[in-house]
Protein backbone atom coordinates (compact mmCIF):
# COMPACT_ATOMS: atom_id res chain seq x y z
CA UNK A 1 0.00 0.00 0.00
CA UNK A 2 1.73 3.57 -1.08
CA UNK A 3 2.85 5.56 1.93
CA UNK A 4 1.62 9.01 1.58
CA UNK A 5 2.67 12.26 3.80
CA UNK A 6 1.97 15.69 3.79
CA UNK A 7 3.73 18.45 5.27
CA UNK A 8 1.51 22.10 5.49
CA UNK A 9 -0.31 24.36 7.43
CA UNK A 10 -3.66 25.54 7.42
CA UNK A 11 -2.60 29.08 7.08
CA UNK A 12 -1.09 27.86 3.26
CA UNK A 13 -3.59 27.85 0.53
CA UNK A 14 -0.70 26.12 -1.42
CA UNK A 15 -0.46 23.23 0.95
CA UNK A 16 -4.88 23.40 1.15
CA UNK A 17 -4.98 22.60 -2.64
CA UNK A 18 -2.88 19.15 -1.70
CA UNK A 19 -4.94 18.29 1.06
CA UNK A 20 -7.79 18.55 -0.89
CA UNK A 21 -7.02 16.44 -3.66
CA UNK A 22 -5.94 13.69 -1.03
CA UNK A 23 -8.98 14.09 0.28
CA UNK A 24 -11.00 13.86 -2.92
CA UNK A 25 -9.11 10.77 -4.32
CA UNK A 26 -9.96 9.14 -1.24
CA UNK A 27 -6.00 8.43 -0.58
CA UNK A 28 -5.16 7.45 3.10
CA UNK A 29 -2.65 10.07 4.12
CA UNK A 30 -0.78 11.50 7.15
CA UNK A 31 -0.01 15.00 7.89
CA UNK A 32 2.32 16.94 9.49
CA UNK A 33 1.72 20.60 10.53
CA UNK A 34 4.62 22.83 10.16
CA UNK A 35 5.16 26.18 11.79
CA UNK A 36 5.41 28.46 8.66
CA UNK A 37 5.62 31.32 10.84
CA UNK A 38 8.81 30.36 12.34
CA UNK A 39 12.17 31.27 11.19
CA UNK A 40 12.80 28.01 8.51
CA UNK A 41 15.84 27.09 10.34
CA UNK A 42 13.84 26.10 13.21
CA UNK A 43 11.31 23.58 11.45
CA UNK A 44 11.75 19.87 11.80
CA UNK A 45 14.52 18.46 10.26
CA UNK A 46 12.58 15.10 8.72
CA UNK A 47 10.70 18.25 6.28
CA UNK A 48 13.89 20.41 5.74
CA UNK A 49 15.43 17.11 4.27
CA UNK A 50 12.79 17.03 2.13
CA UNK A 51 11.84 20.74 0.88
CA UNK A 52 14.76 22.48 -0.55
CA UNK A 53 13.12 25.47 0.18
CA UNK A 54 11.78 24.82 3.90
CA UNK A 55 8.28 25.49 2.10
CA UNK A 56 4.97 23.71 2.07
CA UNK A 57 3.12 21.47 0.86
CA UNK A 58 5.51 19.01 0.52
CA UNK A 59 4.02 15.25 -0.07
CA UNK A 60 6.31 12.15 0.32
CA UNK A 61 4.72 8.92 -1.40
CA UNK A 62 6.57 6.03 -0.44
CA UNK A 63 9.62 7.83 1.07
CA UNK A 64 10.38 10.17 -2.29
CA UNK A 65 9.72 13.72 -1.57
CA UNK A 66 7.65 16.12 -4.19
CA UNK A 67 7.35 19.77 -3.74
CA UNK A 68 5.59 22.77 -5.33
CA UNK A 69 1.43 22.40 -4.99
CA UNK A 70 0.65 22.59 -9.08
CA UNK A 71 3.51 19.65 -9.40
CA UNK A 72 2.10 17.59 -6.62
CA UNK A 73 -1.51 17.84 -7.57
CA UNK A 74 -0.15 16.67 -11.20
CA UNK A 75 1.38 13.50 -9.77
CA UNK A 76 -1.59 12.91 -7.86
CA UNK A 77 -3.41 12.67 -10.81
CA UNK A 78 -1.74 10.89 -12.86
CA UNK A 79 -0.46 8.39 -10.60
CA UNK A 80 -3.25 7.65 -9.17
CA UNK A 81 -5.69 8.05 -12.01
CA UNK A 82 -7.96 10.38 -10.66
CA UNK A 83 -9.11 13.92 -10.36
CA UNK A 84 -8.41 14.36 -14.29
CA UNK A 85 -5.80 11.83 -14.57
CA UNK A 86 -8.40 9.26 -15.82
CA UNK A 87 -7.97 10.50 -19.37
CA UNK A 88 -5.34 12.45 -21.21
CA UNK A 89 -7.64 14.85 -22.27
CA UNK A 90 -8.32 15.41 -18.21
CA UNK A 91 -4.73 15.66 -17.97
CA UNK A 92 -3.99 18.13 -20.29
CA UNK A 93 -7.23 20.16 -18.85
CA UNK A 94 -5.92 20.11 -15.42
CA UNK A 95 -2.92 21.35 -16.37
CA UNK A 96 -4.15 24.02 -17.95
CA UNK A 97 -5.82 25.03 -15.13
CA UNK A 98 -3.30 24.70 -12.78
CA UNK A 99 -0.96 27.16 -15.20
CA UNK A 100 -3.34 29.41 -15.30
CA UNK A 101 -4.04 29.46 -11.57
CA UNK A 102 -0.62 29.64 -10.51
CA UNK A 103 -0.15 32.87 -13.57
CA UNK A 104 -3.65 34.82 -12.84
CA UNK A 105 -5.81 33.78 -9.43
CA UNK A 106 -3.17 32.40 -7.47
CA UNK A 107 -0.91 35.50 -8.10
CA UNK A 108 -2.76 38.14 -7.03
CA UNK A 109 -5.06 36.73 -4.04
CA UNK A 110 -2.35 35.60 -1.93
CA UNK A 111 -0.62 38.57 -2.40
CA UNK A 112 -3.97 40.76 -1.42
CA UNK A 113 -4.69 38.07 1.53
CA UNK A 114 -1.20 39.00 2.94
CA UNK A 115 -1.44 42.81 1.99
CA UNK A 116 -4.30 42.86 4.69
CA UNK A 117 -2.48 40.80 7.32
CA UNK A 118 0.43 43.34 7.20
CA UNK A 119 -1.65 46.61 6.63
CA UNK A 120 -0.08 46.97 3.62
CA UNK A 121 3.48 47.22 5.65
CA UNK A 122 6.34 46.36 2.64
CA UNK A 123 4.22 46.58 -0.73
CA UNK A 124 4.84 49.78 -2.76
CA UNK A 125 2.73 52.49 -3.53
CA UNK A 126 0.66 51.16 -6.81
CA UNK A 127 1.14 47.57 -6.20
CA UNK A 128 -2.50 46.72 -4.40
CA UNK A 129 -4.37 48.79 -7.13
CA UNK A 130 -2.74 46.55 -9.71
CA UNK A 131 -3.30 43.30 -8.11
CA UNK A 132 -6.77 44.44 -7.27
CA UNK A 133 -7.00 45.02 -11.67
CA UNK A 134 -5.57 41.97 -12.21
CA UNK A 135 -8.07 40.13 -10.08
CA UNK A 136 -10.87 42.21 -11.69
CA UNK A 137 -9.53 40.40 -14.78
CA UNK A 138 -8.89 37.18 -13.65
CA UNK A 139 -12.96 37.05 -12.59
CA UNK A 140 -14.06 37.39 -16.44
CA UNK A 141 -11.63 34.49 -17.23
CA UNK A 142 -12.75 32.68 -14.43
CA UNK A 143 -16.44 32.11 -15.26
CA UNK A 144 -15.12 31.59 -19.25
CA UNK A 145 -12.67 28.70 -17.62
CA UNK A 146 -15.51 27.30 -15.35
CA UNK A 147 -18.42 27.77 -18.73
CA UNK A 148 -21.35 25.50 -18.28
CA UNK A 149 -20.58 22.73 -15.94
CA UNK A 150 -20.50 22.83 -11.83
CA UNK A 151 -17.10 21.79 -11.96
CA UNK A 152 -13.97 23.42 -14.22
CA UNK A 153 -13.35 19.52 -15.07
CA UNK A 154 -17.22 19.30 -15.70
CA UNK A 155 -19.64 17.39 -13.47
CA UNK A 156 -16.97 16.17 -10.63
CA UNK A 157 -14.44 18.06 -9.42
CA UNK A 158 -10.67 18.26 -10.54
CA UNK A 159 -6.72 18.84 -9.79
CA UNK A 160 -7.88 22.37 -11.47
CA UNK A 161 -10.87 22.82 -9.10
CA UNK A 162 -8.15 22.05 -5.89
CA UNK A 163 -5.81 24.43 -7.49
CA UNK A 164 -8.13 27.23 -7.64
CA UNK A 165 -9.47 26.61 -4.52
CA UNK A 166 -6.41 26.92 -2.68
CA UNK A 167 -6.71 30.50 -2.28
CA UNK A 168 -9.87 31.49 -3.77
CA UNK A 169 -11.42 30.23 -0.40
CA UNK A 170 -10.36 33.39 1.19
CA UNK A 171 -11.85 35.90 -1.21
CA UNK A 172 -12.81 38.24 1.93
CA UNK A 173 -9.52 37.74 3.63
CA UNK A 174 -8.27 39.11 0.66
CA UNK A 175 -10.64 42.02 0.48
CA UNK A 176 -12.39 41.41 -2.49
CA UNK A 177 -15.88 39.89 -3.41
CA UNK A 178 -16.84 36.68 -5.52
CA UNK A 179 -18.75 36.78 -8.75
CA UNK A 180 -22.21 35.07 -9.06
CA UNK A 181 -19.75 32.68 -11.01
CA UNK A 182 -17.56 32.11 -8.33
CA UNK A 183 -19.96 32.35 -5.58
CA UNK A 184 -22.08 29.29 -6.94
CA UNK A 185 -18.72 27.23 -7.79
CA UNK A 186 -17.47 28.15 -4.15
CA UNK A 187 -21.47 27.19 -2.27
CA UNK A 188 -20.56 23.90 -4.35
CA UNK A 189 -16.88 23.29 -3.56
CA UNK A 190 -17.93 23.70 0.63
CA UNK A 191 -20.60 21.15 0.19
CA UNK A 192 -18.37 18.48 -1.20
CA UNK A 193 -18.60 15.50 1.05
CA UNK A 194 -14.69 15.27 1.23
CA UNK A 195 -14.42 19.53 1.75
CA UNK A 196 -12.99 20.40 5.18
CA UNK A 197 -11.75 23.46 6.99
CA UNK A 198 -8.00 24.26 7.13
CA UNK A 199 -7.64 24.00 10.33
CA UNK A 200 -9.18 20.63 10.18
CA UNK A 201 -7.30 19.73 7.08
CA UNK A 202 -3.90 20.68 9.43
CA UNK A 203 -4.12 19.93 12.57
CA UNK A 204 -1.54 20.71 15.28
CA UNK A 205 -0.65 17.64 17.03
Amino acid sequence: MTRLLLYGHPDSGHACKVALALALAGLPHETRWIDIWAPPQTRPADFLATSPFAEVPALIIDGSPYVQSGAILLEIAARFSCLGGETAAGLRRGRELLMWEANRIGMCLPQLKEARRVGGEGFPQGALEWLRMRYGVDCARFAALLGDGPFFHGAAPGIGDCAIWGYAQWLGEAGVTATPAMAAWLERMRGLPAMKSPEAFFPRA
